[in-house]
């Protein structure tokens, strides 16, 4: 039975998040209590920069979890996501077998295909682990991985279990609690998906994106994260190339403060747009005369907050 089981609520899931400065909205919650009670994978998909990544971050440190991370990229393989064989190691094996006369095929065999010669990389370390305390298993950003990989997967998610054809099937004795996400750059195979609990993870709303910039940024002037979110939100409503994440916002609002500002100003938000946007076409949209009335809309809306 795992040290820290997982919590026994909807309302339990959303108190353990916020515990991690997490502000998750009720669906998420509810998505990720069932994934975590019934033992499936959580797959969150959305934007880049919306908050994917730090659920998982916030339900290993929450739980206390080690958390194992499977950054994803193109070319990825077996042998950076499962395991590889120490072949340096196994090479000088079987050089000092044959110095010593023991160079018989099956024993060498026997003796360089065991375990302290295996290289365990994420997927491995996280279902062969030992404790019974088993850790949170972040598979970031699946969509850059190429289609093949997803393939194997298959085995990993379904029976949370890999199979090296030397040693043979390496299953987990407790299963990790695994997180997939994905910024949909590309599609993510039907399989892999019937295989998780699925949530879109969107923009928060102004209410939740403000009291996440309060946690976040707590230097930040009332004042001045209301008018960020407000600003931020009319940002997102515009034809941009890459509209900025909670991620941005956040960083923003603790930049001004950095500024000592306390509310925003046409001049601090020309000096500052790289810290939202970050394509040059998307920046240039925004000349003194857009950004100045967008300042003022953001002032006024944010004034009627409470």
């Amino acid at each position: 039975m795992p040290r820290h089981p997982v919590p026994n609520s909807v309302d339990d899931v959303a108190q353990l998040l916020a515990s991690q400065q997490y502000i998750a909205g009720r669906h998420l919650a509810t998505t990720l209590y069932l994934a975590m009670r019934m033992g499936r994978p959580l797959f969150l998909e959305g934007e880049a920069g919306v908050g994917k990544t730090e659920v998982a971050k916030a339900l290993a440190a929450g739980l206390d979890r080690r958390m194992v991370r499977l950054q994803c990229y193109e070319g990825l393989d077996i042998a950076n996501a499962v395991y590889e064989w120490n072949y340096p190691r196994q090479m000088i094996e079987i050089r000092l077998a044959e110095a010593a006369g023991q160079a018989s095929k099956d024993r060498l065999e026997a003796d360089i295909f065991t375990d302290r010669f295996l290289i365990k990389r994420p997927l491995l370390q996280a279902l062969d682990s030992a404790d019974d305390n088993p850790p949170v298993l972040l598979i970031d950003e699946l969509d850059r991985a190429d289609e093949p990989f997803e393939a194997y997967l298959l085995e990993v998610l379904a029976e949370y279990q890999v199979t090296i054809p030397e040693l043979g099937t390496i299953r987990a004795e407790h299963p990790p609690l695994v997180v997939i996400t994905s910024n949909r750059t590309r599609e993510i195979h039907d399989a892999v998906k019937r295989r998780c609990f699925y949530h879109w993870v969107d923009y928060p709303d102004k209410e939740r994106e403000l009291e996440i910039v309060r946690r976040k940024a707590p230097q930040a002037a009332d004042t001045l994260s209301r008018e960020v979110v407000a600003f931020i939100a009319r940002l997102r409503a515009m034809a941009l190339y890459k509209a900025p994440g909670v991620a941005e916002t956040i960083d923003w609002a603790a930049a001004l403060a950095a500024l000592d500002k306390t509310v925003l100003d046409p001049e601090a938000v020309q000096a500052t747009l790289g810290v939202v946007l970050k394509y040059e076409d998307d920046i240039a949209q925004l000349d003194a005369g857009t950004v100045a009335q967008l300042v003022g809309d953001a002032r006024g809306e944010a004034a009627g907050w409470r």
